[in-house]
């Protein structure tokens, strides 16, 4: 059995000198909480689909991911409390051969088959698994029936889950920004959609050369979730830090800096980078004096022995 989520995730401020002298103030949604091996997002993401799968009779799942994807674990886990076998297809061959590095262990050790593909063969696949219905009808025929779950895990029933969080937050105004990090569009979408009146929602991309790209992403799937977009929600492409996984000396600085002063450890490759860009943002008078800023805290930092 999967153990119990904490929900409502707590609500923490966090305001610091930076941000009280641009007049803003800061709160964490603590969703690093949620869960100790789903945390986060991915729980949020993966609570419908796996309504879904259960409830269609399913028995696998599918997704997709990188070599230190933290939703193949996810899946790896859930789907195995839940009794389902569960199938990773992992971008690089040449991983194959390698030594597992701690991430994809822990998705094997949770009893996930590993799949390694080529990058061309990964876009191809991953990139087209929701859009195109000859892809989508290869892998049911090379997998047999099974849920597949896109890149990231986000879907329409993704972006429904992730709606929930706004309405943990209290008294959402016209003073509130509800932001989160963005890698495939899912959480931020599912924000923006929950949000009431007045309330907007930012996302931080913490992939090189998304511009564009993810605002056609999160538009999408607000038309498959309620049939309709949203005016409510912006990104920001300024503070990647040089491209996905990358941690810059001055990112690592900020985050130090921050787990010092704060005492709340922070996973760099999306919650760092969402926290500096706020801190940056602010001191650049972007929000107007007033403003309620929330951050949601999407996942766990690496383990300690990662390597």
């Amino acid at each position: 059995m999967l153990e119990p989520a904490l929900l409502p995730t707590p609500l923490v401020d966090c305001t610091d000198e930076v941000l009280a002298r641009a007049g803003v103030r800061l709160r964490l949604k603590r969703d690093d909480l949620l869960h100790p091996a789903v945390p986060g997002n991915k729980w949020r993401k993966l609570g419908p689909n796996l309504e879904a799968a259960v409830r269609q009779g399913r028995t696998r799942l599918l997704t997709f991911g990188g070599a230190y994807s933290t939703h193949l674990r996810a899946v790896a886990v859930a789907a195995g409390a839940l009794g389902l076998e569960s199938v990773g297809l992992v971008r690089g061959e040449e991983l194959a051969d390698a030594p597992r590095n701690w991430s994809l262990r822990a998705a094997e050790a949770a009893g996930m088959e590993l799949v390694f593909l080529s990058r061309s063969e990964y876009r191809e696949t991953a990139g087209r698994c929701e859009l195109d219905e000859d892809v989508a009808a290869g892998l049911q025929r090379r997998w047999g029936p099974c849920t597949v779950l896109p890149e990231g895990g986000s879907n329409a029933l993704a972006a429904t889950g992730a709606a929930a969080v706004p309405a943990e937050l209290p008294d959402l105004g016209e003073r509130d920004v509800v932001c989160c990090p963005v890698g495939t569009g899912g959480t931020l979408a599912g924000i923006a959609a929950g949000l009431p009146p007045g309330a907007r929602a930012l996302g931080v991309a913490v992939l090189r050369g998304g511009a564009g790209y993810l605002e056609g992403e999160v538009a999408r799937l607000h038309r498959a979730a309620y049939g309709r977009e949203f005016d409510n929600w912006r990104i920001d492409h300024d503070h990647h830090g040089g491209g996905y996984g990358r941690i810059p000396p001055g990112l690592e600085a900020f985050a130090e800096g921050f787990e010092r002063r704060h005492g709340i450890a922070l996973e760099r490759r999306y919650v760092a980078k969402l926290l500096a860009a706020l801190y940056d943002l602010a001191g650049a008078g972007a929000f107007p004096a007033g403003t309620r800023l929330t951050a949601v805290v999407t996942g766990l930092p690496d383990p300690p022995d990662a390597g």
